[in-house]
């Protein structure tokens, strides 16, 4: 079925939030994430914002190109015929993104999934080139950084339309549900491919200023940019502060910044499992 105000598929399966979500999630909503282990809120943020924010991304990225490789294509997709732009920390680069991560239009339906307190783990700029943005197989991200409450969600926030030809996220609704999955890569992390195609994942087709959020144990992945422009988004993963890490992994310099509520152990909680000692309680 065609959104006529929205100009593409609709996406028959993701709740759509009003425009206002300061409040967090409604009851329906947080039934739905339970559910599905996903939810689409609409209108999050403005347009006008939007392109602030879009730009200020792409400026990030051409001033980042003279010094650092920022192609972030997976080795197992890795052709040489695509890109995908990246950068960790953000929030480091441009006090825009800094703001925009503590925005309480954020944070509140952060804070109906993982609680009144909300720590991030780290921040990422991704920005798919036109005609050849790389993809990303589907995968589930909790082998990258596992932790004891799996309480760790991701948050993307789009700055310009992503519709399917853009190669927008795509989800398998429920997934999450079945815990940790065998993956096929050792480096990337990847599902099997073939039990695992990117076309039997439900698109998450979006419009500049909606929020995609996903559980990390929720599977998914996106297909190539085929359009003629870019898709900008900004990705923040984050979780409970009391969330312990299985293992010291992917540290970066912003994790264990608040961005709602406050740290209830004063910073005093052990790195991971593997600093705790045996016998000591977790």
């Amino acid at each position: 079925m065609v959104d006529t105000e929205r100009g593409y598929m609709s996406d028959k399966t993701a709740m759509e939030a009003a425009p206002s979500v300061v409040n967090g999630l409604t009851v329906d909503q947080q039934r739905f994430y339970d559910d599905n282990g996903y939810i689409i809120l609409r209108g999050v943020f403005t347009k006008g914002e939007c392109a602030g924010w879009r730009q200020e991304l792409h400026d990030l990225a051409k001033r980042l190109e003279p010094h650092h490789d920022t192609d972030a294509t997976w080795g197992s997709v890795r052709t040489g015929q695509t890109r995908i732009l990246h950068c960790h920390d953000v929030q480091f680069q441009s006090a825009a993104m800094a703001r925009l991560i503590t925005d309480p239009r954020l944070t509140a339906p952060l804070q109906s999934i993982i609680g009144p307190n909300v720590q991030l783990h780290h921040t990422k700029m991704f920005i798919k080139p036109p005609e050849k943005g790389s993809p990303f197989p589907l995968h589930q991200d909790f082998p990258y950084f596992p932790h004891e409450s799996n309480s760790m969600v991701a948050a993307i926030v789009h700055f310009d339309d992503a519709p399917l030809a853009k190669g927008c996220v795509r989800v398998v609704p429920g997934s999450h549900k079945g815990g940790p999955r065998a993956h096929a890569s050792s480096s990337d992390h990847h599902l099997p491919i073939a039990d695992y195609p990117i076309d039997s994942a439900v698109p998450c087709e979006a419009l500049a200023g909606d929020v995609l959020i996903f559980n990390y144990l929720t599977i998914h992945g996106s297909g190539v940019n085929v359009s003629q422009e870019a898709r900008t988004t900004l990705l923040v993963q984050a979780r409970d502060p009391m969330d312990i890490p299985v293992i010291r992994t992917h540290e970066s310099r912003g994790q264990g910044m608040m961005l709602a509520g406050i740290d209830p152990s004063c910073c005093t909680r052990p790195l991971s499992l593997e600093t705790v000692p045996v016998g000591a309680p977790g």
